[in-house]
C-alpha cells in the first residue's frame, strides 16, 4: 500500500513541478480529496448512501472538491488546485488530470430514469481549467480538453478540443506523443487559426486606411480642379 501511495505522489510531481516534496504533495487538495472519495466510495458499494455522503460533504468542505461517491475513478488521477465538480455517473480512467474548475457533468433525464448521464474520461486524458464537460460522452484516451472549453460531443482518440461549444483541432505529432501537457493545451497550434484571422483583418483594415488617406487627399485636389474648370468657363 505504501509503495502505492509512493507511485501515485510521484506521478503527481511529474506533472506538476511546484512541490519540493512527497509530504507537499499530501496537503494538496486534490490529494485529500481523491484519497475521501475512496472511502466514500467503498461505502457507496456497500450501499452505506448516507456514510458514503457524509464523508463526500466532508470532502467537500475540506477541499472545495465535489465528487459524488458513486463516480468511478481510476488510478494517478490528479485535481490540481481544485473546485471541481464530477458527477454520480461519471468513469475516469488512469493517469487523468483535471485543472481547477472543471465539471464533469450530467444531463437532466426526461424519462424520470438517472442512468448514464455523466462523461466517461479515457487514460492519460487532460482537462483544462473551466473546461465543462456535460452529458453521458466519452472522451476518448489521450485526448485534451482546452480552458473553458465546453464539450457535449464525443471526443476522439489523441483530440485536442478548444472553443465554445468545443471544436476539434489539429496539433504537430512532437505535441500529440508527449506524455504529458500542462492544461491540455499546447502553447501554439490551437491558437494559430484564430491568431493568422486577426492578423488577416488587421492587415485589411490597414489597407482601408491607407485608401481613406489618399481619397481625403484627393478630394482638395479635385475641388480646385473643378473650381479652375468653372472660372475658364
Amino acid at each position: 500500500m505504501f509503495d502505492k501511495l509512493t507511485r501515485y505522489l510521484d506521478s503527481v510531481r511529474a506533472r506538476d513541478p511546484a512541490p519540493h516534496s512527497r509530504w507537499e504533495i499530501l496537503l494538496y487538495p486534490g490529494v485529500l480529496a481523491l484519497g475521501l472519495h475512496r472511502v466514500a466510495h467503498w461505502l457507496y458499494e456497500a450501499k452505506l448512501y448516507f456514510l458514503a455522503r457524509f464523508v463526500n460533504h466532508l470532502s467537500r468542505f475540506l477541499t472545495a472538491i465535489d465528487i459524488h461517491p458513486g463516480a468511478e475513478i481510476g488510478e494517478n488521477f490528479f485535481i490540481d488546485h481544485g473546485f471541481t465538480v464530477i458527477g454520480e455517473t461519471a468513469r475516469i480512467g488512469n493517469n487523468v488530470t483535471i485543472y481547477q474548475c472543471v465539471t464533469l457533468g450530467g444531463t437532466n433525464p426526461t424519462n424520470g430514469v438517472g442512468g448514464k448521464r455523466h462523461p466517461t474520461i479515457g487514460d492519460n486524458v487532460i482537462i483544462g481549467s473551466g473546461a465543462q464537460v456535460i452529458g453521458p460522452i466519452t472522451v476518448g484516451e489521450r485526448a485534451r480538453i482546452g480552458a473553458n472549453a465546453v464539450v457535449t460531443d464525443d471526443v476522439p482518440e489523441g483530440a485536442t478540443m478548444i472553443g465554445l461549444k468545443a471544436r476539434s483541432t489539429l496539433v504537430p505529432a512532437e505535441e500529440w506523443v508527449r506524455e504529458f501537457i500542462p492544461y491540455g493545451t499546447p502553447c501554439d497550434e490551437p491558437c494559430a487559426p484564430s491568431r493568422d484571422c486577426v492578423e488577416k483583418l488587421e492587415s485589411e483594415l490597414a489597407a482601408l486606411r491607407v485608401e481613406m488617406a489618399e481619397l481625403k487627399a484627393a478630394i482638395p485636389t479635385a475641388e480646385v480642379a473643378r473650381r479652375s474648370g468653372a472660372k475658364r468657363g
